[in-house]
């Protein structure tokens, strides 16, 4: 497999550059977290009220289902006004695909054998390409073409590769090459098979996620252990976390496996201990106070908290973070980078943590020094369209 630069001991897989509206994905670009929304495309404003949370959430792109030719036709509006590209998810009817390359969507998503007709995808290739707008390959276990069942008995790895190469060679026949590709599976094992197996087989940018992953907290699981042992090999470009929940919750898991990873630095990582019998404070609900107090600043630096329940490890780690609380019976000490800097009592925790979490705050950003790895900060919201 061929490499490009990466952070520490990891060597990202070399690929081809493309762009999906402002966002690099692939070559040196930064890992970007996408997201789908869940309400009806047609419904313009709900759809970009629902960006917009994506967006505040530290979404990059987001991408819309266009069951309906209503969909298509809201699509002008929605790709107008959302403040991260957009990419329409099209299937089966290829008369929506052009429509929503006419209505200045930033992408498509296009899957191998649902458009019926191979002159029709080479139509919506040479579209696209007139257009400079890119295409996802997204190959899905769940949805597998008859042949390649019957030939390899059930969705393999290999069967999800070959799916994807053959609709990839449709494309290039027709010089089209802005192409990015994923191959799902439900199964995070087979999943990092077929992904490693197509890692080796093309230099196109690759699209990670465990499909069909389920609710919390399984799904945010098996798609950690799916997206992250790949991006811990250096597989893979951009990601999407498919949960059966909130889509907010997607971007905010997608995040954090790329946190864990040191792939991307923005905003608050909390560290906690997981408290024992030493613990001398209500470590597990003074640690969700926090979280929800922070989460309210909607801070965009990146920020390490740590709140710690004893004298054991507490000093250590807090000394670690960019800030933290060592608790103890009734008082703490507040830790910033690295020094103790005052002996609080235990009801003014979490009032310290966030005038001290915003002063670090507001000194990044006045020094200009935040070091987030992942993409650019996100835009404003998505400008919802006016009620009718």
């Amino acid at each position: 497999m061929a490499e490009a630069g990466g952070t520490g001991t990891t060597r990202r897989r070399a690929s081809r550059q493309i762009h999906v509206g402002r966002v690099a994905i692939g070559g040196d670009a930064p890992i970007s977290v996408q997201s789908m929304t869940t309400t009806r495309t047609a419904d313009v404003n709900a759809t970009l009220q629902q960006i917009a949370s994506l967006v505040a959430a530290g979404v990059d792109i987001v991408r819309v289902a266009v069951p309906h030719w209503e969909d298509a036709e809201a699509l002008g509006a929605i790709a107008a006004k959302s403040t991260v590209p957009v990419v329409a998810d099209i299937h089966f009817q290829w008369k929506y695909a052009i429509a929503a390359l006419e209505a200045g969507v930033h992408g498509l998503r296009i899957n191998p054998g649902n458009i019926r007709y191979q002159d029709k995808v080479r139509l919506i290739a040479r579209e696209a390409k007139a257009r400079g707008v890119p295409i996802r390959i997204g190959v899905n276990a769940g949805s597998l073409e008859r042949d390649l069942l019957e030939a390899y008995g059930r969705p393999t790895p290999e069967a999800l590769v070959s799916s994807a190469l053959r609709e990839a060679a449709i494309l290039e026949d027709e010089g089209f090459t802005d192409i990015k590709i994923s191959v799902k599976h439900s199964d995070p094992r087979l999943m990092i098979e077929a992904y490693r197996q197509l890692a080796e087989a093309c230099e196109y940018p690759l699209h990670l996620g465990v499909t069909e992953a389920g609710p919390m907290p399984a799904g945010a699981v098996k798609s950690a252990v799916g997206i992250g042992t790949l991006l811990a090999e250096g597989i893979g470009d951009t990601i999407r976390v498919s949960l059966t929940d909130d889509p907010v919750e997607e971007v905010k898991v997608g995040t954090q496996i790329l946190q864990a990873l040191g792939l991307r630095r923005r905003g608050l990582d909390l560290v906690a201990c997981p408290s024992c019998g030493r613990a001398e404070v209500d470590v597990l609900g003074l640690t969700k106070k926090v979280h929800e107090a922070l989460e309210r600043e909607g801070l965009r630096v990146p920020i390490r908290v740590a709140v710690m329940g004893c004298v054991v490890n507490g000093p250590g780690e807090a000394r670690e973070a960019d800030l933290g609380i060592a608790a103890g019976k009734g008082q703490g000490f507040l830790v910033v980078r690295g020094e103790v800097v005052d002996k609080i009592p235990e009801d003014r925790f979490v009032e310290r943590l966030v005038e001290e979490a915003k002063r670090l705050a507001g000194e990044t950003e006045a020094a200009g020094t935040d070091d987030d790895q992942g993409s650019d900060e996100p835009a404003s919201a998505a400008e919802p369209a006016a009620a009718t």
